[in-house]
């Protein structure tokens, strides 16, 4: 059950990252065209949503189903103060299209429904998209061979 939740948490990053690019990965100033098709029409943070799903997984994994809770809450916290920061930020530089992101897409609890979006993902390929979710899948594997070498001795 834990390998399934880790898995659904990379899929939901692996569809995230495909529409948003390698921009999700700088530190910088620099910031991309507003992305709200794939994920991003449902949920205004699905990399965030992976992340929770990933570490709650591994919890499972690990067999400490009594961290799973502690993880969840922990993260979500921490992720609650990091988007209110982002989001005044998105604000303050995209303007009117991305209040009515907001206005349209929920933060965390995904719709049922994708928000319309007028254009796909940018010109991003699968490729590309592994290259860049080549850190978290490296953890993920290390994750999974150190809870098997821990297992075994």
């Amino acid at each position: 059950m834990g390998a399934a939740i880790v898995a659904a948490g990379e899929a939901i990053r692996l569809w995230a990252v495909l529409h948003i690019g390698a921009i999700s990965r700088t530190r910088s100033d620099r910031l991309g065209p507003l992305i709200a098709s794939g994920p991003f029409g449902y949920v205004r943070n699905p990399l965030y949503l992976g992340n929770i799903l990933l570490w709650a997984g591994f919890s499972v994994v690990a067999r400490l189903v009594w961290l799973t809770p502690l993880v969840v809450i922990l993260l979500a916290l921490e992720y609650h103060a990091i988007v209110r920061w982002e989001e005044q930020l998105l604000a303050s530089r995209i303007g009117d299209p991305y209040v009515r992101y907001v206005r349209d897409v929920p933060r965390w609890l995904p719709s049922l429904t994708a928000r319309p979006s007028p254009d796909g993902p940018a010109v991003f390929s699968w490729r590309q998209t592994l290259f860049s979710e080549r850190g978290t899948l490296i953890a993920i594997a290390a994750g999974f061979v150190l809870l098997w070498i821990k297992a075994r001795f």
